[in-house]
């Protein structure tokens, strides 16, 4: 069964969901279906963005259920994470032990509708490290990452999410509280906010991203870069490119660029 996975897609963050991509295909142990949340996709949903909304995901996300038909289970997730172990394996904390009991497994009522990461913290600065306004709310960070069943989300239409407030949908008060079933944290480790973490599954940049100018030496920073580097085959340009002088274009060299043209060896050159 393949796995459908949405990521919020902002285009400040572009890097970030290729990135965050890549990580989740070089780890998977079976199929998954990658689906970018792309505001200027979904004309369905009409709703202006506020002064409050840093990305153009902070709402399409609860769109999810509606996208999927309502059928089966669909994970959902900011951009600005990184994949460590195969996402298959969130099974294991979730629909395997919600829906099935062998081995002893511990039992969960049938009818949860969603598995979250609870976090229970106040953020340490006010400012993101992108400049975006890091509002403070009851359930911060749950909607970050979700693992919707969607046949038992069916109140999530796009009239519904157009005309919800911000507050009613990130603090799931669309739902009754036991039908909100926890992950452990590692499924959601906010960096810079927690502390290091033995075994992270997933790694959330939520204060901001390597990618970032001013986030080149924060924790879990190398992590994201060999990722990068994984899936380029080269290092993070912008690493090299803040700083530096301008770089020429070969074709238009310029008399102080340095830049030599090397012309072709014909048959029978050294």
């Amino acid at each position: 069964m393949s796995l459908n996975v949405y990521i919020g897609y902002d285009a400040s963050e572009s890097v970030a969901f290729h990135v965050l991509s890549h990580s989740l295909l070089r780890r998977a142990t079976g199929p998954i279906s990658i689906t970018p949340l792309v505001r200027d996709h979904l004309p369905y949903f009409t709703r202006k963005r506020g002064p409050l909304e840093s990305t153009d995901f902070s709402f399409t996300r609860f769109l999810v259920p509606y996208l999927s038909g309502y059928e089966g289970f669909s994970l959902f997730m900011d951009c600005d994470m990184l994949a460590q172990v195969p996402i298959q394996d969130i099974w294991h904390d979730t629909v395997h032990d919600a829906r099935i009991s062998v081995m002893g497994r511990k039992q969960i009522p049938v009818n949860t509708a969603v598995w979250v990461c609870k976090h229970d913290y106040v953020p340490k600065d006010q400012v993101k490290m992108s400049g975006a306004v890091q509002t403070a709310y009851a359930r911060k960070n749950w909607s970050s990452m979700m693992l919707f069943d969607n046949a038992e989300c069916r109140v999530l239409t796009p009239d519904y999410v157009n005309e919800a407030t911000g507050l009613h949908l990130h603090r799931f008060e669309w739902l009754a509280d036991d039908q909100i079933e926890s992950l452990p944290l590692e499924w959601n480790w906010l960096v810079g906010e927690y502390g290091p973490c033995v075994k992270p599954q997933l790694l959330h940049y939520t204060l901001g991203g390597p990618w970032l100018q001013n986030y080149q030496k924060g924790p879990y920073v190398q992590e994201w870069y060999a990722e990068y580097r994984d899936m380029t085959g080269q290092d993070f340009w912008p690493v090299q490119a803040w700083g530096r002088p301008p770089v020429f274009h070969p074709t238009q060299p310029s008399e102080s660029s340095h830049i030599h043209s090397i012309s072709p060896r014909t048959k029978g050159s050294p």
